[in-house]
């Protein structure tokens, strides 16, 4: 077992090499071979021997599986694959005409990834029809090597490391891939790969090393005509647990995923999480200090958003703590959580090649009663751009023991802004921390002091006439809050706390603010954790 850290940092070119393109709407080709690859006579070549499929078949299977020892997975050709690296793997591509659903029926084409030092470990990839199954069999057929020379070199029978879904038959750009452990993503609505979601996540945050089980085997199938999705069903194994997924993935609102999942525990859990997302935070506007590049932000998503169970919306912006933080917020049947982007302004951000402002929002719908337990957010010190350093999961509150076994739908929502936005409250948009004391004073306040600029908009602020009774309701866990107003930004819709907060010492601060007129809430809640 490894930690994250360094398994973030060995898949790291990996997320380089899938994710790098995004994805144009296009109408698919139409065909009635639903199999095979489109320019190969032979094709029926490339396919294994036809085994009945139904998900209570994978189901049962990933419970007998739990039951059992663990074995784990080897690399085939392990001497070959770990010479295959980066600059290698820029030089293989998959065949255009081999691509699976080339001309149909299913809407878009699929392509494999081939095996290489940073994913070495195959996955088995089956394709669906009429309730049978068939794998989809390796061979070095399906690639051009260009001048690796790996052609002549590499055995059969040698398994692929995912699978991504083409926006178009010409295989210009991409628009959903599964690869490397349980991780997978989709480009949005901008056709913008960003921020992770992952099958599950196993002791996240903790003191002894993370556990990330595996995707070891893909069944996938076109939607039914006319129906623009793809169908993606996923055993998963580790050391701890297994289960049974199936994949709706379908490109309406950006992208919209509806998640089954039924998971069978093989060993004691310390940490369980449900419909985990994994996304990068460097810096940005409240938190400056960290920051040690030219460009003014970077980050794939800028905060956590909650929606509990008792209908408070919560904003809680993401930082670059000094050390591993873990927060949790106590939930019951939550309405949603998510990592959100809500910065999409390209001046805030001024790279041209990341895109960071087109990056996809990721929004977790629990579907049905997911009972108490909490949201935890995991923020992991990092000193650039290349490690995914933030995770958030919803927490069961019941402890997972060997034996047990759970059922959790939900849907996933990859688009420019959370779905179910509210109209009854503003939204926090923006977060900036600063000196203390007034813009244009002499500075007299002692570096214990802080002052925090929080913007507001949206909901029943949008169209309020400026007044001056609107007040910041905040408060600290520790320290003194003074200054405190609220205004509105001249010639926006926006509106903007303001408030200092005095607090020694150098153990984090948990803040909390929201506006409010009269006795009415005007917004969602505003948490923060500053670190003095």
């Amino acid at each position: 077992m490894i930690d994250r850290r360094s398994f973030l940092a060995s898949t790291l070119p990996l997320t380089i090499l899938a994710f790098a393109s995004g994805a144009t709407r296009t109408a698919s080709g139409q065909g009635a071979a639903p199999v095979a690859p489109a320019a190969t006579k032979d094709a029926d070549r490339y396919f294994g021997a036809p085994e009945p499929f139904s998900f209570e078949r994978l189901r049962d299977r990933a419970a007998a599986l739990a039951g059992a020892d663990y074995v784990p997975r080897h690399s085939p050709a392990s001497d070959i694959v770990r010479k295959i690296d980066f600059d290698a793997v820029q030089k293989i591509r998959y065949r255009d005409d081999h691509s699976l659903w080339q001309n149909g029926p299913a809407a878009y084409p699929v392509r494999f990834f081939h095996l290489h030092t940073f994913q070495p470990t195959p996955v088995r990839i089956n394709v669906v029809e009429g309730g049978s199954a068939r794998e989809f069999l390796y061979s070095t057929d399906h690639f051009d090597y260009g001048d690796t020379g790996l052609r002549e070199i590499l055995p059969p029978g040698m398994g692929y490391a995912g699978f991504r879904a083409m926006s178009d038959p010409e295989g210009r750009s991409d628009w959903l891939a599964f690869q490397g452990a349980s991780y997978f993503r989709t480009s949005g609505a901008e056709d913008q790969y960003g921020a992770s979601a992952r099958g599950i996540a196993i002791n996240t945050g903790l003191d002894s090393p993370e556990e990330f089980p595996d995707f070891v085997e893909f069944w996938l199938e076109p939607a039914p005509a006319g129906d623009r999705a793809i169908i993606v069903h996923a055993l998963l194994d580790g050391p701890s647990i297994t289960g049974a997924y199936r994949f709706r993935c379908d490109r309406t609102n950006g992208v919209t995923m509806e998640v089954h999942s039924e998971l069978f525990v093989r060993a004691d859990i310390r940490r369980l999480g449900i419909a985990p997302l994994t996304s990068m935070y460097w810096f940005g506007e409240n938190d400056r200090r960290q920051a040690d590049d030219w460009r003014p932000e970077i980050h794939d998503s800028d905060g956590l958003s909650i929606w509990t169970g008792q209908g408070e919306r919560i904003f809680r912006p993401l930082i670059n703590p000094p050390v591993v933080q873990v927060n949790s917020f106590v939930d019951k049947t939550p309405r949603g959580f998510g990592l959100v982007q809500r910065d999409r302004d390209f001046d805030h951000y001024q790279d041209d090649g990341a895109f960071y402002e087109r990056r996809p929002s990721i929004w977790i719908e629990p579907l049905g009663d997911w009972g108490e337990g909490e949201v935890q957010l995991v923020e992991i010190p990092t000193d650039g751009e290349i490690y995914d350093n933030i995770v958030a999961y919803w927490r069961p509150r019941a402890p997972a023991r060997k034996g047990d076994s759970m059922v959790f739908d939900y849907r996933l929502h990859w688009r420019n802004r959370q779905p179910y936005p509210p109209d009854n409250v503003a939204q926090v948009v923006a977060t900036r921390t600063g000196r203390a004391g007034r813009p244009g004073e002499i500075p007299n306040r002692p570096k214990s002091h802080r002052k925090f600029v929080i913007d507001f908009e949206g909901g029943p602020i949008s169209d309020m006439a400026a007044r001056f009774d609107v007040k910041p309701v905040a408060s600290a866990s520790r320290g003194t809050i003074s200054d405190g107003y609220v205004v509105k930004v001249v010639g926006t819709r926006r509106w903007r706390a303001v408030f200092d907060i005095d607090a020694e010492g150098r153990e984090p601060v948990d803040l909390r603010c929201f506006l409010q007129l009269g006795d009415r809430t005007l917004s969602e809640t505003w948490l923060y954790q500053y670190f003095p």
